[in-house]
């Protein structure tokens, strides 16, 4: 059962609507210990001091920020204390702008935003109200000593918040020198239009659940045959292969020719075919009209 991660409210004018919010997202990552060969064991970690490799007690550990000298200035928990906006619990929406001007790279972890019972109206008014207006809020909260910036958007009826990264903390494509390869890249018509093409023929609707980790599930099902009794589990080396040039159209064309049959093999192509040709037939042995 999910549980609240934190609790405060939505400011929006002078309207205050109280909330918790519940991550929407639940990792299905793989998780190995560091494990002992000889022993068996599982392997621990220890704090050691860097100039004599003596034992550190927890107590005895601050934080400390590095400076260009190497050398560090250390913080307390008291001071950083004396800085938490903790008490302000609310989500203060700051702006409403179009979802299309928001970048996906600036999106980070989402998040559900659950009414409290006695704020149901407020909350509904507020999320019908952006989905009428096309409209995402732009807010600014806290959660643990972090001051978050997030974009809020409606979705079926509820309201869903993504954190998101700050300008500053984006890469700019102008700090990576490798891009200046493309400045005399020349494409020619008949090759865009190829890749049009190529791009058309991949068309489709977004579904999710098409879409799984096929990593996760062959490293459970590596555990799951080690757990059997099977030893012969290291698949032989695949041979490395060349960085060939190759021929752009004639690449492109395969492409188009190869997505094409895929997507004509695919079970929902098949159903579409079969309706098409039903409604077909159906529209040939429909009766005419007599004129009058």
């Amino acid at each position: 059962m999910p549980r609240a991660i934190w609790s405060g409210s939505i400011s929006f004018g002078l309207v205050n609507i109280p909330i918790k919010l519940f991550s929407a997202v639940s990792r299905k990552t793989v998780r190995f210990n560091q494990i002992d060969s000889q022993t068996g064991a599982r392997v621990k970690q220890k704090r050691v001091s860097a100039l004599d490799g003596s034992d550190v007690d927890y107590d005895d550990i601050v934080k400390g920020y590095e400076l260009p000298t190497g050398d560090y200035v250390t913080i307390t928990e008291e001071e950083l204390a004396s800085l938490d906006p903790e008490a302000v619990r609310t989500i203060d929406i700051l702006e409403f702008i179009d979802l299309a001007e928001i970048d996906p790279m600036y999106y980070d972890s989402a998040y559900h935003l659950v009414p409290d019972p006695a704020a149901a109206k407020p909350y509904k008014l507020l999320s019908d109200a952006m989905a009428s207006a096309n409209k995402v809020a732009i807010a600014r909260f806290v959660m643990r000593t972090k001051q978050y910036l997030a974009a809020i958007r409606p979705q079926e009826g509820t309201l869903v918040l993504s954190t998101m990264v700050y300008a500053d903390e984006l890469v700019a494509r102008t700090d990576i020198g490798e891009f200046d390869a493309l400045d005399d890249v020349k494409v020619e018509k008949k090759e865009l239009a190829m890749a049009e093409q190529l791009i058309a023929s991949l068309d489709a609707d977004f579904d999710p659940a098409r879409h799984t980790d096929t990593y996760r599930e062959a490293v459970l099902e590596l555990i799951d045959r080690k757990i059997a009794g099977d030893t012969d589990l290291v698949a032989p080396a695949l041979e490395e292969t060349e960085n060939k040039v190759v021929d752009l159209m004639a690449a492109l064309e395969a492409s188009v020719a190869q997505a094409k049959d895929a997507k004509k093999r695919h079970p929902a192509s098949k159903k579409k075919a079969t309706a098409k040709a039903a409604k077909t037939s159906k529209t040939k042995r429909a009766p005419k009209k007599k004129s009058a």
